[in-house]
């Protein structure tokens, strides 16, 4: 992490793809993914150009077998055709001869080290040294020829790392975890560094924000330490749809932007790509903002635990701190009838009106000197780089050992729903994962955002960072050229009977490629695994396969209530 309280990016070495380059002062690259089949040539080249015309730097393609392979030069043909130089990139998992294929094509090779070369069928496995050695001798053997050609063809490589996908063999050694998955990327890159290979990207993907935070921190650190300084892609992988999907990313993006952290991103949403490209917009324009802001000075020192969540201990006082999930405050407009607020707001959280806003507001951590009554801390802050602005003060709280409960409050100007639940989940999303909050306060000034929606807010940001959960969690693929059903019309339909089941995570996935992993925290799964064909899972394990797609959501139903998690709307 460059620095805890002031902004600054970490420059990373240049890796060129095709016409633009990604890392050192160049801007943070924006890019996604088609869901076309890739050869359907002309609805894969519409939407491509559709997504670069939104303001996309980079596409990346599925390419599942040779066929896409070769078919991606008749893609980039009509593209360069219509005036679009773009690269673009060739999505790969499970053959490496599509790989060698496609990296004589495009700009850049997206492999995943967890199924490029090892097989996964979820087993324990176990080494001796000797044995272990034997392994990475071999993939280190299988993966030369394709070093060859990109080195030929000056083709860049992603180092794809999925949290859902991780090698059996990665697992028995370190876990389902984020060492594990950083120890699969650095497998890879101490093998093309041996073949002088150095064109490369890295990225640590995955659903759960803080696993995607604490990996990708992980990363950065482990390549310092070994001498490596590559670009490093964000996004969060399977992150739904709508408000959710939204949400979700920018906690996790934005948090590791506000690190310095991150080269290119990618906002991974349930729908088409071009609608993915505003958001990432705003994120990025959300910390070019922050550069070179009023510096932010302390003499006091904060301990964050980068790659693991711990939370900040506090004493418990009424409903507040503690182990309490973290509460949301809400200022009411004025507006909301006692009935409605009963039907809305939980009792447990805080609702605040004018009247009373005095006595609620205890100051910041600049009165840590002084006598203190046993009330919560608020700590709000107006500075462009409120997160670290934010941290100088529990850096403060905690020079002195303060214990009280913590809520952070930021008042907006924001006009747009949209654009506020992007700001708000890249600003508070930092201070969520790294486990400082007893609660937050989001205030917007004007009446065209309604505390309702401010509540809703605040919710999905505590959800997004894995803190508490108030509705039914959809972890949903953003779909792709193997994506075996309708992921938004089926997304819908999964949803419509099963959104009150607040206490359910169900996973969505339109095919195995990270499905049953992706879904290791989900309580129940539903994957296509053939054309029209669906399995479903209970954790991760399968239950039923190849089920009717005609038939699959109502036996997904019938599982729930088998295993007794069903509960009738109220």
């Amino acid at each position: 992490m460059s620095s805890l309280y002031n902004y600054s990016r970490r420059i990373s070495q240049v890796v060129n793809i095709g016409n633009i380059g990604i890392g050192g002062v160049n801007p943070i690259r924006i890019q996604s993914m088609t869901n076309t089949p890739t050869l359907d040539t002309l609805a894969t080249v519409e939407q491509c150009m559709r997504t670069f015309d939104k303001g996309a730097d980079i596409m990346r393609i599925t390419t599942p077998g040779i066929r896409d392979a070769e078919n991606l030069s008749n893609i980039k043909k009509e593209l360069q055709k219509a005036g679009y130089y773009q690269p673009l990139v060739a999505d790969v998992h499970f053959n490496p001869k599509v790989a060698e294929v496609a990296a004589r094509i495009v700009s850049k090779v997206r492999i995943n080290p967890g199924n490029y070369v090892d097989s996964k069928k979820f087993e324990q496995i176990e080494y001796t040294e000797k044995e272990y050695k034997l392994e990475l001798e071999r993939i280190h053997e299988r993966i030369l020829p394709l070093l060859k050609i990109c080195k030929e063809h000056g083709t860049a490589i992603r180092v794809g790392v999925n949290h859902g996908s991780l090698s059996d063999r990665i697992i028995s050694k370190y876990g389902d975890t984020p060492q594990g998955m950083v120890e699969s990327a650095m497998e890879f890159l101490k093998i093309f560094e041996a073949e002088n290979f150095t064109q490369s990207v890295i990225s640590m993907k995955s659903s759960n924000t803080r696993v995607m935070v604490y990996s990708t921190r992980l990363l950065v650190n482990t390549m310092l330490q070994a001498g490596m300084n590559y670009p490093v892609h964000l996004g969060v992988t399977e992150a739904g749809e709508g408000e959710d999907g939204i949400i979700k990313s920018a906690v996790g993006i934005g948090t590791l932007l506000t690190d310095g952290i991150g080269e290119t991103i990618r906002v991974s949403l349930t729908g088409d790509p071009e609608q993915e490209i505003p958001v990432a917009q705003k994120i990025v324009n959300h910390y070019f903002e922050k550069l070179n802001h009023h510096p932010i000075k302390s003499d006091s020192e904060l301990k964050i635990n980068q790659f693991d969540y711990q939370r900040r201990k506090s004493k418990m006082i009424g409903k507040i701190g503690g182990t309490l999930s973290p509460k949301v405050c809400v200022l009411l407009d004025g507006n909301n009838e006692m009935g409605q607020i009963t039907t809305i707001f939980s009792p447990d959280d805080i609702v605040i009106d004018k009247d009373t806003l005095m006595n609620v507001f205890s100051g910041t951590a600049e009165f840590a000197e002084k006598s203190l009554k046993d009330e919560s801390l608020i700590l709000s802050s107006d500075h462009i780089n409120f997160a670290g602005d934010v941290r100088r003060m529990i850096g403060t709280i905690s020079r002195y050992n303060i214990d009280l409960p913590i809520i952070f409050h930021r008042k907006y100007q924001e006009t747009e729903l949209y654009s506020l639940q992007i700001k708000a989940a890249c600003d508070f999303g930092p201070l969520l994962i790294d486990g400082y909050a007893d609660g937050i306060w989001l205030e917007n000034e004007g009446n065209s955002i309604c505390s309702t929606d401010m509540y809703l807010l605040s919710l999905n940001l505590l959800q997004a960072s894995r803190l508490r959960m108030s509705k039914t969690e959809y972890i949903s693929c953003p779909s792709c050229g193997r994506t075996l059903f309708d992921l938004s019309s089926t997304t819908a339909k999964i949803r419509e009977r099963t959104s009150h089941l607040k206490h359910l995570k169900i996973g969505i996935m339109g095919c195995i490629v990270n499905g049953p992993g992706e879904m290791a925290d989900a309580d129940y799964g539903y994957v296509g695994s053939g054309v029209n064909k669906i399995t479903l899972y209970k954790n991760k394990n399968v239950v039923k396969r190849n089920i009717s797609e005609d038939l699959a959501v109502d036996e997904l139903i019938a599982l729930i209530k088998e295993c007794g998690d069903w509960k009738d709307k109220v």
